[in-house]
């Protein structure tokens, strides 16, 4: 018998002053059964820190090889953001950045494990990428709070997030580098 998706459900209060972004989000996420608690809580910060008309998370799922984890698509439905959570192959990335005006990725892994997974590989416009990384403590911390049913209120403000989950503050400094470090 098949393991199915869990649902969890995402309360946010979402102050994002850096981007002047006031916004109630109501999500229903599915947590695919291969997916760790670490990364769903990488897929929900990330669209918290990307929200903007058109967001959407992937409707096939983290197991699509076409579809971005999240994408921004304008009115018309072309895709103006791919925004990718982990740690993608080179090839993905490619596609992604070829495909698309604006990709960013949101990982939890380390920054310099994940160049070197990604080093020699042709990906195009790679110095137009950006990488936030999560650190694992923050992560972890999250974690321990996580339900199925969350209440966030989330801030941004100067490049930092604040984030309330059950009466429980934690932030992370939200600094994006680039996909490789200039030679």
């Amino acid at each position: 018998m098949a393991l199915t998706a869990t649902m969890h459900r995402f309360d946010i209060e979402l102050a994002d002053s850096d981007r002047g972004v006031y916004k109630t989000l109501e999500l229903r996420v599915a947590r695919h059964p291969s997916e760790g608690a670490a990364f769903l809580l990488a897929r929900v910060l990330a669209y918290c820190i990307e929200y903007e008309e058109g967001i959407a998370f992937s409707k096939a799922g983290i197991s699509s090889v076409e579809e971005p984890a999240i994408s921004i698509c304008d009115l018309t439905g072309a895709r103006q953001a791919w925004i990718e959570v982990g740690a993608p192959s080179a090839d993905r990335l490619h596609r992604a950045s070829k495909a698309t005006p604006r990709v960013a990725l949101y990982t939890d892994r380390r920054l310099d494990l994940l160049r070197t997974s990604l080093a020699g590989e042709r990906i195009h416009r790679a110095d137009k990428i950006p990488v936030t990384v999560f650190p694992q403590a923050f992560l972890r911390s999250l974690e321990a709070t996580l339900e199925r049913n969350m209440r966030w209120s989330v801030s941004i403000s100067d490049g930092h997030l604040y984030l309330t989950s059950g009466g429980v503050s934690f932030d992370t400094a939200l600094e994006p580098q680039p996909l490789f470090e200039a030679s």
